[in-house]
């Protein structure tokens, strides 16, 4: 399978043609990590893996999950080449479906599907890694009704997305679902920002 070879500090990511590539949005959230020791992570839409395995590198356990089959496999190979396998469970599923009812996390790490689209636009597997609705906020807006109750007592939600899928309406959403949210950093690129949004119990 054809791929590229990716560096982040001291890590290598093979990234797969049909997989996202990490780009801003990635490292925005990359270049914000906190993750404690003893942490539980969820890296919702795991893509290449690497949130997942910066993160396995001092979190307890790091579950990662993508829709896209080829993610899954690409996250694997990458846990391996950077000896963190045992510290990842790597799974296949939609936002929070193959998350148990009373599993919890101390974090969770979301770079959303953000750009609008027209519902049908989706054609190849990696489409799902940036398509976000007609407005941009389908994935979005399902993620904030669910997320809060999968996050432990003073957990946090780190979720990326672009001011073309309206970041007020996301920082109102969860306020409504009781977190202290704010704006963690931005990044301008062309025709939009890249807003890293923090959201805590």
């Amino acid at each position: 399978m054809n791929h590229k070879l990716l560096k982040w500090e001291e890590c290598s990511f093979h990234v797969f043609d049909n997989v996202y590539e990490p780009d801003e949005d990635t490292f925005l959230l990359a270049e914000n990590l906190d993750i404690r020791s003893g942490d539980a992570v969820l890296d919702m839409g795991t893509g290449c893996g690497i949130l997942a395995i910066l993160s396995a590198l001092k979190a307890k356990i790091v579950v990662a999950i993508d829709v896209n089959p080829h993610a899954v496999k690409c996250t694997m190979l990458n846990g391996r080449v950077n000896g963190v396998s045992e510290n990842i469970d790597v799974v296949r599923g939609s936002l929070f479906e193959p998350i148990k009812e009373d599993e919890t996390f101390d974090q969770i790490l979301f770079n959303a599907p953000y750009l609008p689209v027209e519902e049908n636009e989706q054609t190849d597997w990696i489409d799902y890694a940036w398509a976000g609705g007609n407005r941009g906020r389908t994935i979005i807006d399902s993620f904030i009704s669910s997320a809060p109750r999968y996050l432990n007592k003073d957990g946090r939600i780190l979720l990326v997305q672009s001011t073309l899928s309206d970041v007020d309406e996301t920082i109102s959403k969860l306020n409504a679902q009781g977190l202290d949210v704010r704006i963690a950093g931005e990044r301008k690129v062309a025709f939009e920002t890249i807003t890293l949004i923090r959201a805590e119990k």
